[in-house]
């Protein structure tokens, strides 16, 4: 059987470029080299860099997402998207792909574009009924909004997020009015967009979704326990801050509750590859909120996926094989 040409794209062009390299490495290390070439493409605004073992660095041809190597040219059978943020995880690298018609390991490009954005996945998910969504503001950085407004709509404590970012970046939990310039002074340093969304009080939760052989399976429940104010960028990559409890010590209704809720999310979205999807359960009512969903989750050593999947009783090899295989699948 002839092995298959694997594009392993990880890097990107958002704060998010260290993470990726490291989920990456992860993928890499758990691709099955009886089955696979891989191809280990890194990303930035300069360049597309594929770097062989003697370190030599060769240039993607962008025209038809190829590589000229010594030995000949190289054409890839998929692209294993590792992008974190921009341009990977909001659709623009799918949208390449797909007039390329080259599959990949992912939600197609106006899926990806529209879970990207905080606000306009929120309404989408908020209006199917599926679960419950904390109220939200929508705030341009050239269309500003009064305290006033946010302080009648939503009250305190409330979180100041990037509309589209992730890692937590830029995240401010707010609990003084006098707070919120300087929370929304951050966002605007890395986008013009932010999202205010009402404070929620609970139990944090995420769960990792994905199709195989024509079943939506979901891993098992992690709960994650912060001993900071929230699962800041800090919490979710420096080991011993976070608790991540996998699978999640609950009743089996609330975990069963959950996994039904995200696959049902999973399908309304028309989601694709492996995407991870985070909850609040609120503390005095036991409801269920939608906190968000992560098309391009981390694989990294402190990654919440790669624990639920040893916790499935699964190795990443195989884990990593059946992504690619429903890629091939459906494209």
């Amino acid at each position: 059987m002839n092995k298959l040409n694997v594009a392993l794209v990880a890097g990107g062009y958002s704060g998010e470029y260290a993470i990726s390299v490291k989920t990456a490495v992860t993928i890499e290390k758990n691709l099955d080299s009886a089955l696979y070439n891989v191809f280990k493409i890194i990303i930035d605004r300069n360049a597309w860099l594929y770097t062989d073992a003697s370190g030599t660095n060769y240039e993607v041809n962008r025209k038809d997402f190829t590589l000229d190597l010594p030995h000949g040219c190289i054409s890839f059978d998929v692209a294993f998207i590792a992008v974190h943020g921009t341009p990977g995880e909001d659709g623009k690298l799918q949208g390449y792909f797909d007039m390329l018609s080259l599959p990949y390991t992912s939600c197609n490009a106006i899926v990806a574009g529209l879970t990207f954005n905080k606000i306009f996945c929120n309404r989408v998910v908020a209006q199917s009924g599926i679960v419950n969504v904390a109220k939200s503001l929508h705030v341009l950085k050239d269309r500003p909004i009064s305290a006033e407004k946010i302080q009648a709509e939503l009250g305190l404590p409330v979180f100041v997020k990037p509309a589209e970012g992730g890692s937590s970046l830029a995240t401010t939990k707010v609990k003084k009015w006098e707070d919120l310039p300087a929370a929304l002074t951050s966002v605007w340093q890395i986008e013009s967009q932010a999202m205010i969304e009402a404070y929620v009080k609970g139990r944090e939760f995420s769960i990792g979704v994905y199709r195989t052989e024509g079943q939506l399976k979901a891993l098992p429940l992690t709960e994650i326990i912060s001993s900071k104010e929230f699962f800041d960028y800090e919490a979710k990559y420096t080991s011993g801050i976070t608790n991540e409890v996998t699978p999640a010590v609950v009743t089996e209704s609330v975990s069963t509750e959950i996994a039904s809720k995200a696959k049902a999310i999973y399908d309304l979205l028309n989601c694709k590859g492996i995407c991870r999807i985070d909850f609040i359960l609120e503390e005095e009512s036991n409801d269920i909120y939608f906190l968000e969903i992560n098309t391009i989750p981390g694989q990294s050593d402190n990654s919440i996926v790669p624990q639920q999947v040893q916790a499935a009783g699964m190795t990443l090899s195989t884990f990593y094989t059946s992504l690619i295989r429903e890629a091939l699948k459906s494209s």
